[in-house]
């Protein structure tokens, strides 16, 4: 297909499935939403990503999981000279991938006072294009069940390596949507979840089990997670009595605080980054 061609089919594709529930689409047809959200977009490193740490912060690779036979390896970012175990953090990439911006990203959150551990979901790759991240995505959705394990292995890295007391899940986009995922396979265990614009749930019976306070982040403008979208799981959320807050900001779409990528809203996204520190800060360091 010519790429005029392939962009008129993904701006058809894009307006058919923003006409229906995000939680009502299939996997293939929450690809090409996403697909269609990011067809303009590069992962450039964005303002959020090129933050300082707020202090000195080391940062090593280290291997944290062994998914089908081959082992995984992660960014770990803690204070410099830290000494005692820390609360800890999983950080999960947006859909391109664990790179440099996500990097920058677990490095803020070390220099807060956290093993900041952002993890790979692609094996290894990274991607540098829409259509090279929509295939890591899809390969994601087409073996999920080695994604679970992958934040299983996360959560228990942290729990018994970093010795970490307290751990919190935060994600963007594609991680944003797996942030909540890794809540709902660990409701006893993550004791702070940050999710920004991922694909949310408005399943009532699945949401009650959460035993943990939850952020969320969401655009008005986003053309694939929309304001019913996000009312639809608000009111989820209710009926399930989890302790949620949802802000949703009115001159931002999707990815508007991104580490990677165009869409930026700075207001949106420092109010957002504020609000994740102080978040975090009273549930995993109990500040």
């Amino acid at each position: 297909m010519r790429p005029s061609l392939l962009l008129t089919a993904s701006i058809l594709l894009l307006a058919v499935f923003c006409a229906q529930s995000l939680m009502a689409m299939s996997d293939q047809q929450y690809l090409q939403a996403m697909a269609g959200m990011h067809m303009h977009d590069a992962p450039v490193a964005s303002p959020a990503a090129m933050h300082k740490p707020a202090r000195p912060v080391h940062g090593t690779e280290v291997v944290y999981a062994t998914v089908n036979g081959k082992p995984v390896h992660a960014y770990l970012s803690e204070p410099a000279n830290s000494k005692g175990p820390l609360p800890g953090i999983i950080v999960i990439h947006e859909w391109w991938g664990l790179n440099d911006n996500i990097r920058s990203m677990a490095d803020q959150l070390a220099a807060e006072g956290y093993a900041a551990l952002a993890v790979d979901l692609y094996a290894g790759h990274v991607a540098t294009t829409p259509e090279a991240a929509q295939a890591l995505m899809k390969g994601v959705l087409a073996d999920t069940s080695a994604a679970a394990d992958n934040l299983r292995q996360a959560y228990a890295y942290l729990h018994d390596t970093e010795h970490a007391a307290r751990i919190g899940v935060i994600g963007w986009c594609f991680g944003g949507g797996w942030s909540l995922q890794t809540a709902l396979m660990l409701p006893d265990k993550i004791d702070a979840t940050v999710m920004y614009y991922g694909r949310p749930v408005d399943d009532v019976a699945a949401l009650s089990k959460l035993k943990m306070p939850l952020m969320g982040f969401f655009g008005e403008q986003d053309k694939g997670i929309t304001v019913q979208d996000v009312q639809a799981f608000q009111k989820a959320l209710r009926a399930a009595q989890v302790d949620a807050e949802i802000h949703e900001y009115p001159h931002a779409g999707h990815a508007f605080a991104n580490p990677s990528g165009e869409n930026y809203r700075p207001a949106a996204a420092t109010d957002a980054w504020k609000r994740t520190l102080a978040f975090f800060a009273r549930y995993l360091k109990g500040a």
